[in-house]
């Protein structure tokens, strides 16, 4: 593939971007157009977008689809749902979206069985069917997971507190913080617990360091170990550890090597979702997400939600130097969701070669953050409205709340997001007193869900999965790999070794030794 930044369009894009910088240049101005939130506005089922308040016009967004079309987006959407090994560096396909085919269309028998083993587990334990040791019922899950096994199933089921079932809480440790297990396993029976091992490889160091913990506890609580199966389960591609661990075969939900972490809540991954808001809840949310897979493999790429904010994120990031995003959702529900997207878009998108190896010869993925609103406006809004940076916000709302009686203060939240929006591209200039000046002309998104329900839900994540692979088909990266994630893995086995045995320490550097050394003073074990 030609280079990027080389090619005729690019160029173009530079040119185009450079109106938008000038002094007198209005984002606000550009509304003068009647039709503007007509022409820059796409509604999918229950989700809307709104992009007019961005740095762009009819003719930039022109020049925009005209890059994806060169740099061939319909073939790689195109390849992508196909199946064919998209992830080269790994030599595999990147097939999430086939996860969530209806049943009657799914053409992998794996998938298939796989959900009707979910739905049994399920009806187990939503029956009591399914005991603890002692012939109690299952009250509490626990999934011990890190990443793309945690985050995303945790995000998941707090956005959808609302529909979890009242008689089983379901919660979530992930990190080797023996604290973090500690908090959790204190609010816990381990004669009603069951705990859910979530790794492909079964030998994530946290992940197992937490399993063994969580075994601990139970023995300790006077579980016999031939009785550890009523509260363990796994999901796992290596299931010759997991059975050496000490679970049972019928106890393991397969993962496959198609399926990347940060794109696996939809897989048996997403065990404790269905476990806490039931199975048919669950299908509903693979719904949502095939209703935006169906949309994003479709639509012209000029009415295209997941085409058009890729491209957008490209344009500021390309041609306007943007370091930053902020993801604000005004859900408190949807606390978990920027976290659920850093990794999504940071640990797809952190790429410095193009899939041939190549230097990348433009910036690529950017960092990912944010808080729900209204609190964030009391954190860092100031920044984001007067601030020398200038950082792009998604705004994300809900038209209508899952809170009992709270009509009006859920309006009252409403207003505070829309504001927000409108206060970034109006700014409001105050020459008087230039400490309350902010020069707006700052770009946002909002997306409006009709509801928060599973499928719109399902739908929303979808979209953001898709924005992501549009960029990096952009940029000519892979957005499927984490070499860089291997790194610091293959480092801390080493640094484990060398602060247990003295003799391991002479090789390190001056800075890990003093460090090593002060840690084991105040240990008291120097």
């Amino acid at each position: 593939m030609n280079s990027l930044n080389s090619s005729v369009t690019w160029q173009a894009l530079t040119a185009k971007s450079a109106e938008f910088k000038t002094p007198d240049f209005s984002l606000k101005a550009l509304f003068a157009e009647s039709e503007r939130y007509a022409r820059f506005s796409v509604a999918q089922e229950g989700l809307l977008l709104d992009y007019s308040k961005n740095l762009l016009d009819a003719e930039a967004r022109t020049l925009l689809i005209r890059l994806a079309e060169e740099r061939q987006l319909k073939q790689a959407i195109q390849a992508m749902f196909a199946g064919e090994i998209i992830n080269k560096t790994e030599q595999r396909p990147a097939h999430h979206v086939a996860l969530r085919l209806p049943e009657e269309q799914q053409i992998n028998g794996e998938v298939s069985a796989t959900l009707r083993k979910m739905s049994a587990l399920v009806e187990k334990i939503h029956t009591s069917d399914w005991t603890g040791h002692t012939g109690r019922q299952i009250e509490t899950v626990i999934n011990i997971g890190i990443g793309g096994s945690d985050l995303g199933p945790a995000m998941v089921v707090e956005a959808l507190r609302s529909e979890c079932l009242p008689n089983l809480t379901v919660q979530f440790v992930s990190n080797v913080d023996p604290i973090h297990m500690q908090q959790i396993l204190e609010r816990s029976n381990p004669e009603t617990t069951l705990f859910v091992v979530a790794s492909k490889s079964f030998t994530t160091a946290e992940t197992i360091a937490n399993a063994n913990n969580a075994r601990r506890w139970l023995l300790n609580s006077g579980c016999a170990t031939d009785h550890l199966n009523q509260h363990f389960v796994a999901v796992s591609s290596n299931v010759a550890s997991a059975l050496a661990f000490g679970i049972a075969e019928e106890n393991i939900y397969p993962m496959w090597d198609w399926v990347g972490g940060r794109y696996s809540l939809w897989s048996a991954i997403g065990l404790p979702i269905a476990l806490a808001i039931g199975m048919d809840k669950f299908r509903q949310l693979l719904a949502g997400a095939h209703s935006m897979d169906q949309h994003f493999a479709t639509a012209e790429f000029s009415d295209n939600m997941p085409v058009l904010m890729g491209l957008l994120s490209v344009w500021y990031r390309g041609f306007f130097d943007t370091d930053s995003f902020a993801v604000v959702p005004y859900s408190q529900s949807l606390d978990k969701l920027p976290d659920f997207l850093q990794q999504l878009s940071m640990e797809s998108l952190g790429k410095r070669v193009t899939r041939d190896g190549e230097p990348l010869p433009v910036n690529s993925g950017a960092v990912i953050w944010g808080t729900p609103g209204t609190n964030g406006q009391h954190s860092y809004f100031q920044l984001l409205h007067q601030g020398t940076s200038v950082i792009p916000v998604d705004f994300i709302a809900v038209a209508n709340s899952n809170a009992d009686d709270a009509a009006e203060q859920h309006e009252q939240l409403l207003a505070n997001c829309l504001a927000q929006s409108l206060a970034l591209m109006e700014g409001r200039e105050n020459s008087a007193e230039p400490h309350r000046s902010s020069p707006g002309s700052r770009p946002s998104n909002t997306l409006i869900l009709k509801a928060l329900s599973p499928s719109a839900l399902g739908s929303l994540l979808a979209l953001f999965e898709h924005q992501v692979f549009v960029q990096s088909v952009i940029w000519d990266i892979n957005a499927f790999d984490q070499w860089g994630v291997e790194l610091g893995k293959t480092l801390a086995t080493e640094m484990l070794q060398a602060l247990a045995d003295e003799a391991e320490r002479a090789d390190l550097d001056a800075s890990s030794q003093g460090l090593i050394a002060q840690l084991k003073r105040w240990q008291g074990t120097a």
